[in-house]
């Protein structure tokens, strides 16, 4: 019995997909850039503001004071890496597909940014009274739901090995 592929192994949905996300990543960075004020925080709930700022560095301005070349060679590298694990992986493994595809988008969508300005547009703060999380953007939030596809598709095949 020939089981279905399913949508986001296969190629084209995942260039399009991709490409979607970009095309949604910049528009948002794009409107943050016109309207949002910069280093001004804009709450939204008691726990959520939009605050633009700049990352000059990685997630959550690791490596800031590296080089500019150094982390776009980097980010280069991690999505051929992840490009290269997508062509590995059994075409049956949907979740891990979807959460490679996820994680280039967002590694594309800031790598576009560091190319055009030379730093990563952020805007998005989670904080309490006493405590404040990293800000952070759109194509990061596409990495973080990837790596915990992944992280999920791991999880069930160890479980149907279990079984």
């Amino acid at each position: 019995m020939n089981a279905r592929i399913p949508l986001m192994s296969r190629p084209v949905p995942v260039v399009v997909f991709i490409l979607c996300a970009l095309l949604l990543d910049q528009a948002v960075k794009f409107a943050v850039e016109m309207w949002l004020p910069f280093q001004e925080a804009v709450h939204v709930t008691p726990m959520l503001a939009l605050y633009r700022t700049y990352n000059y560095g990685v997630a959550f301005s690791m490596l800031s004071g590296m080089e500019g070349w150094f982390i776009v060679t980097l980010r280069l590298f991690v999505v051929g890496f992840v490009i290269w694990l997508w062509r590995q992986t059994p075409k049956e493994r949907g979740f891990a597909h979807a959460g490679y595809a996820f994680i280039i988008a967002g590694a594309f969508g800031n790598l576009i940014d560091r190319a055009l300005f030379g730093y990563v547009i952020d805007y998005v703060l989670f904080y309490t009274e006493t405590w404040s999380f990293a800000v952070f953007n759109l194509a990061d939030s596409f990495i973080t739901i990837g790596a915990g596809l992944v992280i999920l598709d791991e999880l069930l095949l160890l479980r149907r090995r279990d079984r």
